[in-house]
């Protein structure tokens, strides 16, 4: 595999990636390609971006993992993550793709995890330049599933509260507040190994208020008829496994949706062997090489 570091614009901001050709691409020859997003406050080097690339380059995609505004060494203010933003960041990285000489432009897919996977959905719903989705371990929508992560006694009320109180610290000091990225989207000590080096650690109160505004279940269904394919972990322990069934419902054909026993929110650096067969199992049917 051959790689290379690039850079591109989004809303004037320079945002970092990487381009990955696969082994025995020859010049001037044109290959579908995948951007695979990371995470929540994560970077283009989480092993559950450098995991489905490694497997997507093996298949003869090309690849490109970028780092989301204000995240790794991308340029934009620290923590600060707005939804929205990710979508159109996104949507410029298919534009820059588009034009590379290895990549064939009407064969561009986004596969995202987590947060990734949200913004995944979102712009292949409103993008028909998209032409295949993935979807790791992702959300449909910000209320119900922070519902589903602040489920003890009075955690969704502080949640809640924790908004209200980002607002009147914006209004008053005329700055965001900045709270821990485990106050927004707890995760388990057990899977905080995941978190990789340069990963945001305090995020906006903003940040949080996006996510809990931002529904990519209301846009799925205009994805179709192009594939998609939504995958969760039957029992996941940073967000509901009921996200992604509630987006399938909303999907329209050929949308596929799989849980998976054994593995749990990282899946693909998880290494788990039975996602890689699904996944390959599907491209090959749906956006083959």
């Amino acid at each position: 595999m051959v790689e290379q570091d690039i850079s591109f614009i989004s809303k004037g901001l320079r945002l970092a990636g990487t381009v990955c050709a696969p082994e025995g691409l020859k010049p001037g020859e044109k290959r579908p390609a995948f951007m695979v997003l990371h995470g929540f406050g994560s970077t283009r080097h989480a092993g559950n971006v450098r995991g489905p690339c490694a497997m997507l380059n093996a298949l003869g995609y090309v690849t490109l993992r970028f780092d989301m505004p204000g995240c790794g060494d991308s340029e934009g203010q620290r923590g600060h993550l707005i939804c929205l933003d990710q979508v159109q960041a996104t949507r410029d990285a298919l534009t820059m793709l588009a034009t590379n000489p290895n990549v064939d432009g009407a064969r561009i897919g986004v596969m995202g995890s987590s947060f990734g996977a949200a913004v995944s959905v979102y712009t292949a719903g409103v993008d028909t330049r998209v032409a295949a989705c993935v979807s790791a371990s992702g959300w449909g929508n910000g209320e119900t599933k922070f519902k589903g992560q602040h489920a003890g006694p009075g955690e969704y009320q502080r949640f809640l509260d924790m908004l209200e109180a980002g607002k009147r610290h914006r209004a008053a000091a005329g700055e965001s507040l900045m709270v821990s990225r485990y106050d927004i989207v707890p995760i388990p000590a057990h899977l905080r190994g995941h978190l990789v080096e340069k990963s945001a650690s305090q995020m906006t109160a903003e940040t949080a208020q996006g996510m809990f505004d931002f529904r990519a279940e209301d846009v799925i269904g205009n994805i179709a008829p192009r594939p998609c394919l939504l995958l969760h972990s039957a029992v996941d322990s940073v967000t509901p496994t009921q996200q992604s069934i509630d987006m399938f419902a909303r999907a329209g054909a050929p949308t596929e949706l799989h849980l998976f026993s054994g593995t749990d929110h990282f899946m693909f650096a998880e290494g788990n062997a039975r996602v890689h067969h699904v996944v390959t199992d599907w491209l090959g049917k749906f956006f083959p090489v």
